[in-house]
């Protein structure tokens, strides 16, 4: 049996990773869209790469981008794939106040390149195409929770962006049969999530300062709520969604919200620590009250959370939920990791990384001016 092929925009970053993994492990030959850049940036799926020089190869590494619309169709009409998982966008929401034009580029008209390309390449009866797209579109949500049928707001050039995408996906679909489906994702996180994201601060932060690196965490809307899963259950359902027997539009999410504040103590829990937070707003700080875990290098009445009002966005999002009940029905999805069995992966790997770093430092194989003595 002829092994189905894939490719996958923004194969370097989280979703990308873990999805090519489980498509290498599903039997497929997996192809991945970079960037150039002059550093090295494939350190998520360093574990997957392949030498050309290997027999039976099937994870191979394309150079592209999503606004080269010449190089994307040469390699969608090369490679012929059945199945297409567009997951690359400058994904940063803040961020993108401050790149509009690059985002609507890359967001909103990448995915019109990819799905031009599709047409012009003769494969619309072939090849399927997943169409990743956010819980950011519901922005300023007018209802809870959130699900298909609920009317989209978008507050960000982000948010924006992704509704073209979702739209001209859909009509795509509707006007020339092609296989493609949106797939509306809530937050999902893993230890392997980008170091901006509020979650991967919050935990690499905290990870640094138990270690005495940093010593604070500066934040933005700690009232900002959000329907937080794992990166690994959400690209199974990515996969599940492109085996459906038909296109369609997809919300993908666990059904429970928490705020960037009951997040950050469920960390600080994690990591043996209570911590109080006092004042509100701008002036909110989050204070030790005790710790419970030997070794960690901060102490009661210790301030290690503050408010930097230049995190705050133009536009805030409030409160995201999600509710995945077509999902469960007809995919037979179910999330497998809960928010504490999430936080709990990414604390772990988070505290091995500070660890590494002080034993690089203490050998003279790395400079840091946080860390002078240990």
């Amino acid at each position: 049996m002829k092994r189905k092929i894939a490719l996958i925009t923004g194969v370097t970053g989280q979703d990308g990773a873990y999805l090519s993994d489980f498509l290498l492990k599903k039997g497929y030959e997996v192809h991945g869209l970079k960037r150039r850049t002059s550093l090295f940036n494939t350190d998520r799926i360093d574990h997957l790469f392949q030498d050309p020089h290997t027999k039976n190869q099937n994870f191979f590494l394309h150079f592209s981008d999503m606004t080269d619309s010449l190089n994307l169709s040469r390699i969608i009409g090369e490679i012929k794939p059945d199945e297409i998982y567009n997951l690359a966008a400058m994904s940063h929401v803040h961020v993108s106040f401050e790149l509009p034009e690059y985002v609507g580029n890359v967001d909103a008209l990448g995915t019109l390149r990819i799905l031009e390309a599709v047409r012009q390449c003769g494969l619309v009866s072939k090849t399927k195409i997943y169409q990743a797209s956010t819980s950011e579109l519901f922005g300023k949500a007018q209802e809870f929770p959130q699900n298909e049928k609920t009317p989209f707001y978008p507050r960000s050039p982000y948010g924006v962006s992704k509704l073209y995408a979702y739209w001209i996906t859909k009509n795509y679909r509707e006007a020339y049969g092609i296989f493609a489906s949106n797939g509306i994702l809530f937050n999902h996180e893993s230890p392997i999530r980008g170091e901006t994201f509020v979650t991967r601060k919050i935990t690499r932060t905290l990870a640094r300062i138990v270690h005495g690196i940093e010593k604070e965490l500066y934040i933005g809307n700690l009232n900002a709520k959000r329907d937080w899963g794992h990166a690994k259950d959400y690209v199974e359902m990515m996969w599940l969604i492109l085996q459906h027997k038909v296109a369609d539009d997809w919300v993908i999410a666990t059904g429970k919200s928490y705020s960037v504040r009951e997040f950050i103590i469920k960390c600080c829990n994690n990591l043996g620590i209570e911590i109080e937070f006092k004042n509100s707003k701008e002036k909110e700080i989050g204070i030790v009250r005790s710790v419970s875990k030997n070794k960690l290098m901060v102490s009661k009445g210790d301030i290690i959370i503050k408010v930097d009002k230049r995190y705050y966005r133009p536009t805030e999002v409030d409160y995201l939920v999600g509710d995945s009940s077509k999902a469960k029905k007809e995919l037979g999805w179910k999330p497998k990791y809960t928010i504490d069995q999430l936080i709990d992966e990414m604390i772990k790997s988070d505290l091995k990384l500070a660890e590494k770093e002080i034993l690089l430092v203490q050998n003279g194989y790395f400079q840091s001016k946080k860390i002078d003595e240990y």
